[in-house]
This record gives structure tokens, sequence and C-alpha cells, in this order.
């Protein structure tokens, strides 16, 4: 029975006046059990012939079959079905990946095939047993000899079945009793029903065939059978899988053989990587960096008062009439503070002046509040009390001092009850409150507060106050609240000769800021994500080309294209990906160090930033090891297995 017909088969190479025809009119039966030897002259066109049998290569012209299926109308994937189904190839040179034991590389068809770890790698390891390798299933290639690679090769071609063997000069590449050692292997093989095609240029090696095909100038000049073939029934490796199953085990292998890859290129994958990791680290600490210094600004804010306004005197900051002409009351402050949607109101009358305390003289500024101040701006009381309505009303010259004072003045001993000089007028201690850290305001100044009253009545002898401070009830718009007190104050003086600072719009501003600075930052730091994907892009097409032979050996015993696009892809995606959680450690522990040598603000990292600088570096490596990943998957086996 012909398990292989071909007729009037012809090869060309090349274009226009360069175009060379290798094979002229090949017609040429195979019988299922054959051991056929081609042999011819060094450039005959026997090599060629073999590669078109073993659909390693394409005819030009004329029609080829394998049982009944003609070749010519297949695609890629379906000529890679069929070379590991029909197919086991021994190369002269072994053509062994050198990263994989003896075991793996035996393995390999069997990945492709679909046969699960465990069935193959026993089978596998039954195979090299028979061999006389059980002991070298662990031994990389460069830990075997000539014979006992060639042998490892053989194995490999019998492991989805090698319904067909073809060899390629098996023994041109070994000494005399390693290559009797291999045809006596393969003669074993065709007597168990394997069909054997054996390409080699010496009659001695031929004359172990059944039938010789002597091929010269591209043409078959004989073709001589010495008997018959040997028809034996053989039973292949059986794969009953889910679709489901097959792509999960594809994937889990074309996993694997990236892991395997970058660790066996440890240099090569670190410098690819290095792109990504400095981008990534760039981009968490930046966004790091601008969560801790907005979280400062706003700590520093709220610090102000949550919720609150200042209402001061003159058209805005940088007045100069404002300080003549003091236009805010008293009684604005208290008609605001009736209002529905204010919830405390409070007059603010500064003293500059000479603080004295025991022979001491400082230059303090006291701070003329209502009782309601305190409340406003969300003041901690530390020590004693607070002074009262009733003391503001009678004017009591009591004061609540902060921690910076006790410490300056009092050297941090027990103020209560103490009286301080104030230009000359006394002052009794009754509280001390937490040091408030106000934008604008000196760590180190000295914090006095009074009754407004006791500042304007007792101290500076001033009617008019400085400010009003207000906070707004919870459950009203700052904005709106803005508007209504404005338009009430306008009807008040019959003008605006006055002006409010929003804590809220300025934490609103600072926020928009400082975002918009970490977006523009970030984009910054973005292009040396880019950077490093054009890093990764270029290494992985460098990849590519070192790794071209090895795509061939896959391709010839039975990948897909799909296998090699998803092998490369899955490569640059963890390169990416290892690169990306680098980055994210590396940022994470520069983060740690600037924390605990900066006290002023701390690096705040973003939960969000961390997810997307991962999902980032994933993208990049789909998008740039796309490119490399087709290029490996479109090569053509032939021409990538020449390359050396």
């Amino acid at each position: 029975m012909n398990i292989i017909e071909i007729k009037n088969l012809s090869k060309y190479f090349g274009q226009g006046e360069n175009r060379t025809q290798v094979l002229k009119d090949i017609n040429l039966e195979i019988e299922k059990g054959d051991f056929i030897a081609i042999i011819g002259q060094s450039g005959s066109g026997k090599s060629t012939l073999m590669n078109i049998i073993g659909c390693l290569d394409t005819p030009s012209l004329g029609t080829y079959k394998i049982g009944t299926t003609e070749v010519s109308g297949l695609n890629n994937d379906e000529l890679s079905d069929l070379r590991q189904k029909k197919f086991g190839f021994i190369f002269q040179r072994y053509n062994l990946l050198s990263t994989l034991s003896a075991l793996e590389n035996v393995a390999l068809p069997a990945i492709y095939a679909g046969l699960d770890q465990k069935s193959r790698l026993q089978r596998a390891a039954a195979l090299l047993e028979k061999l006389g390798l059980g002991d070298r299933l662990q031994n990389k290639p460069s830990q075997l000899s000539g014979g006992q690679q060639q042998r490892v090769s053989i194995a490999r071609a019998l492991m989805n079945g090698g319904d067909i063997i073809l060899a390629d000069e098996p023994t041109g590449a070994l000494d005399s009793k390693s290559g009797e050692t291999v045809m006596n292997i393969i003669r074993q093989l065709h007597r168990e029903g394997h069909t054997v095609i054996l390409v080699t240029h010496d009659k001695n090696i031929a004359a172990f065939a059944n039938r010789i095909i002597e091929i010269r100038d591209g043409k078959i000049i004989e073709d001589q059978r010495k008997s018959h073939a040997i028809s034996s029934k053989r039973e292949n490796p059986q794969v009953n899988k889910s679709p489901f199953s097959f792509y999960r085990d594809q994937f889990i292998e074309s996993f694997k053989m990236s892991v395997n890859a970058i660790v066996a290129h440890k240099l090569r994958s670190l410098l690819t990587m290095l792109g990504i990791i400095i981008g990534i680290t760039s981009v968490i600490s930046v966004v790091a960096l601008g969560n801790g210094s907005q979280q400062k600004i706003l700590s520093n804010i709220n610090a102000m008062g949550t919720n609150t306004m200042d209402i001061y005197n003159g058209t805005g900051f940088g007045d100069r009439r404002a300080e003549k002409n003091r236009n805010l009351t008293v009684k604005d402050a208290d008609i605001l503070g009736r209002q529905s949607y204010i919830e405390s109101s409070t007059p603010n009358s500064s003293v500059s002046g000479t603080l004295t305390y025991a022979n001491q003289s400082f230059t303090a500024a006291v701070k003329g509040v209502g009782e309601q101040y305190f409340n406003v701006k969300g003041m901690i009381l530390l020590q004693g009390r607070l002074f009262n309505l009733q003391e503001v009303k009678h004017s009591e010259q009591v004061a609540v001092i902060d921690e910076n004072t006790l410490a300056q003045v009092f050297k941090n001993q027990d103020a209560l009850g103490k009286v301080l000089m104030m230009n000359k007028k006394p002052l009794r201690v009754i509280g001390v409150a937490k040091m408030q850290s106000n934008m604008g305001m000196s760590s180190t100044s000295l914090n006095i507060y009074i009754p407004y009253t006791t500042a304007m009545n007792k101290i500076s002898g001033e009617q008019k106050i400085d400010s009003i401070t207000v906070k707004i009830a919870d459950s009203v718009n700052s904005g709106v609240a803005e508007k209504d007190l404005t338009n009430l104050l306008r009807i008040r003086h019959g003008k605006k000769d006055f002006f409010v600072m929003n804590t809220d719009t300025i934490k609103q501003t600072i926020e928009s800021t400082t975002n918009t600075m970490k977006l523009l930052i970030s984009s910054i730091a973005l292009i040396s994500l880019v950077v490093g994907g054009i890093g990764v892009m270029n290494i992985m097409l460098v990849s590519v080309t070192e790794r071209t032979k090895e795509i061939g050996i896959r391709m010839a015993i039975g990948a897909r294209q799909s296998n090699i696009l998803q092998q490369f892809l899955i490569e640059a995606v963890l390169i990416c990906l290892i690169g990306g959680v680098t980055g994210i450690l590396l940022s994470v522990v520069l983060g740690t160090i600037f924390n605990l040598l900066i006290t002023d603000f701390t690096m705040v990292f973003s939960t969000f930033s961390i997810v997307a600088a991962v999902l980032c570096s994933t993208l990049i490596g789909v998008i740039f090891g796309y490119m490399p990943a087709k290029n490996a998957a479109a090569l053509n086996p032939i021409t990538a297995l020449a390359r050396e």
C-alpha cells in the first residue's frame, strides 16, 4: 500500500534571472514499510526532496499526497499537524535544544501533540531506556557524546509514533562505531514497521536499505528495489483530550518554555527588564511623592479649620487700604452667627507687641478671638480649659497658649495660673492647646489666644476687628454659603469692602493642581516605559534571530505557528511583568528609605498606581512583544533549520 505518492514534482529557488530548478519532474511512490536510501552527489537535490516529503518545504509544481491527503492544499498549521503525526526527523547535526535535558528533548514533540505531562515523560524515559540512555535522562546535550545525542534524536523522532522516519545523513557527524550503532537502530526501527527514508552520499550506508533511489541534477536516474516493504501494524500514542484541556496544557507548556528561556539568558533578560523597571519605579514613586505632598498640604489646610471661611478687610491680599479702612465689626460677626447655614462665628482682633515673663521678653502676636474660635478651628485642648462667653463679654484677662509658647516661655513647666505681661497688661494662663501647623506660619511662632474684647478694650484700644472666622454647617454647600454671606455683608456695608478665604475652595484648588502636576510628571515618567517597551521589542527581535534554528527545530517536530507566537509573546509579557513587579518593589524600598530620612512629609503609595503599573507592564509586553513573536511564528521551517 502506497503511503506517499509524488507526481511531476518540481522545485525552483530564486527569482528572475537567478531562478534555479533544483528538482525536475519527480515521480515517486513509497510503500508503507519501505526502507529507502536516497543517494546522490552534493547539490543533486536529494535533501530538498526529503524536506518536501517531510513537509518542511513545499513543491513549486506537481502533486504530493500522503495517504489520501493532498499536501499542496494545506496551510502552515495543517502542515505542522501532519509533521507531528506522521514524521520523525533524525538530523545529521542532531538539532537538540541545548537548554533542555535529554528527557525533555525527547518529550518535546508530544507537547505539541497534546499528550499530558506524566504520559509523555514516561514514554520519553521508556524510549531512552530502549536506546541505552536510561542513565542519561537528565543530561544536557553538551554532556552527551555525538552518538548519544543522535540516539536522543532518534528517540525524539519516535515520540509521536514516527510512522515515517526521515534521516538526513544520520551518521555524517559520527565516528564509524557510533555510526554503525545508529544504523543498527534504524534497521531495527524498520523491522518494527516504520517507513524509513534516509538521505546519504555513502553507498555503504545506502546498502542497509531495501530500496535505493539515485538522484542526479534534480532527476531520479535509478530506482532499485532489493526486497519488498515490511508489513507491520504499529500503534501510535493516543491523545484523547477536550479542546479546553488541550489548549490549557499548550499554554502551560509554553509558559514553562518561556521561563526556561528567560532563566537560560539571565543577563539579557535583566537588561531587557531594565527599562521597564526604571519606568515603573519612576511612575509609582512620582505618584507616591505627589500623594504625600498633597496630603501634607491638605492637612495644613485642615489645620486651619474644616469647612471654615475667613472674612478679611479689603478687596484681597495685598490691599494697602485694608489696614486703614477696617470695616468689619463685631456686629457683622454676631449677625453671621445667627444665620441658619452658619454653625458658629467669631470675630478676630490681633495685637502685636512685647510679651514678658520672668524677666524674659519675646516678640509675640496675641490673637483676640471669640469663645467659639476653638470649635471653629477644631483645636484640641491639652491642659486646663478654654475661656467662655461670660469671660468674653466681661473682657477677662485670660489666655490660652499653644505648645510652642509652653516650651519657649515656660520651658515645658506647668503654666496654668501663671501671669504673662503683654504690652504691660497682665494675662492669666488658663489652658494649653495643641499647636496648629497652619500654612505660612512658622512652627516656632508663639500663639496666645485671648478674648477679642480683652484685645480690643484693654490692650490695643481698637474697636475694629481684623477678620471674622465662621464655620459652615456640615449639611450646607460651602460655595452656596459663601455666596449668601457675601451678599449679606455687601448689603450691610453698602459695598464689597471685604474678601472671603474659603478653605474648601483652596483645598479643591490645591487638589486639582497637585493632581494635574502628578498627571504631568507621570506622563513624563511613562515615556521611560515606552522606551523600555521599545527595548523589549529590540531584544526580542535579537532573540528571535539568535534562536532561529531553535524555532526551526520546534516547527520540524510539530509546533504550530500559534505555539511559536504564544511562547515568544508569553516570554515578552513575563519579562515586562517581572520588570514591573521589580519596579514596584524597588519603589517601595525607595519610599521606605525616603520616609525614614524625611520627616516633613511621607511618600504615600497608591493602590491604583501599583495595579495600573502591573497592567501597563503587561500591556507593554503584549504590544511590543507581538511583532517579534509574529516574526518568529512566520519563519519558514527549512530556512530556520539552515541557520547556524
